[in-house]
């Protein structure tokens, strides 16, 4: 059983794409989709930059998702690989939560980068710049890192907003709350904690305006059922139904990314190999999760050639 998984914000790169675009019709068919849905040349800032304008959340968003989808259109185009028949499931970390259902089919390609447009710009505008922070930790569990964020939050927003990994979570919320979690995290023996360059606290409970803007988006947006089940980042588990699939990505906004648990059940589930394609972000992370499965990430047309061969 086989998995394909999309990587989230973080994994943007200038220059990303190019390769691609240069080697397969099929990929720039995709980026000239994209560009005509969003009404910008998106896929010249992501191949020229510059890197400040590329990051912005509300560019860094539809581009990972078409970069990621433009690999798996040329994975199933010109491997002759077919999703339903090679995967059991898909699923990707926050924003790629999107990209996995565009690429199961249920939702289109220009629908998805307009809503992921929207929602980087209306996460970023729900809080002022510098008044929310995030922060990695490194070496404490999610309970651990749980426990640090309750203890810092003394009346303002700490949450937990990421699980990645046995290793690594991402706390969200207001800044001087998250850089008392960094102290905390250190005094209880985290490898590292430090701030993340992000532009807004996401996935904690200050993000609501702008789950609310995605409510009303998604209330208007034509869901079908995917050609095969969505892990669901706020569940760690599949679903197949449309309105429980809008429901999940409002909640998604400010809910915790259960991703460590997510792969878990996939593994448990008996998928024993995860397809990492667009990003080298999210495949790595399942090494840290389970050793029943192996990850494969597949970003340039040599490991698009050598996956085809191989399924």
């Amino acid at each position: 059983m086989r998995a394909f998984i999309f990587p989230g914000q973080g994994s943007q790169a200038v220059g990303m794409g190019q390769a691609l675009a240069d080697a397969s019709t099929v990929a720039r068919e995709v980026f000239q989709e994209v560009d005509d849905a969003l009404s910008q040349k998106l896929f010249k800032l992501m191949v020229e930059g510059p890197a400040d304008e590329l990051t912005l959340t509300e560019n860094a968003q539809p581009a990972i998702m078409a970069n990621a989808i433009a690999t798996l259109r040329v994975l199933q185009k010109e491997g002759g690989i077919s999703l339903a028949d090679k995967a059991a499931f898909v699923a990707g970390h926050s924003l790629g939560e999107y990209t996995a259902l565009c690429a199961a089919e249920a939702i289109d390609l220009a629908t998805t980068a307009r809503l992921l447009k929207l929602r980087g710009r209306s996460m970023q505008a729900a809080v002022p710049v510098g008044v929310g922070a995030m922060a990695v930790f490194l070496g404490l569990d999610f309970e651990g890192a749980k426990a640090v964020a309750e203890e810092a939050a003394q009346g303002e927003v700490c949450q937990a907003a990421n699980d990645n990994s046995n290793r690594q979570v991402v706390v969200s919320g207001h800044k001087d709350a998250v850089e008392r979690a960094i102290e905390i995290a250190k005094a209880k023996g985290a490898r590292r904690a430090m701030l993340l360059p992000v532009s807004a606290p996401f996935h904690c409970s200050l993000m609501q305006p702008a789950a609310d803007a995605m409510a009303e988006a998604l209330g208007r947006t034509a869901v079908q059922a995917p050609l095969v089940p969505v892990y669901a980042n706020v569940l760690a588990a599949p679903v197949s139904d449309p309105a429980e699939i809008i429901r999940l990505l409002v909640e998604q906004v400010t809910g915790t990314v259960r991703w460590r648990e997510s792969v878990a059940a996939m593994a448990d589930a008996g998928v024993e190999q995860f397809v990492e394609l667009g990003g080298k972000v999210v495949g790595p992370m399942v090494k840290d999760i389970t050793d029943k499965a192996t990850a494969t990430s597949v970003v340039t047309m040599a490991d698009i050639e050598a996956l085809a061969a191989s399924l």
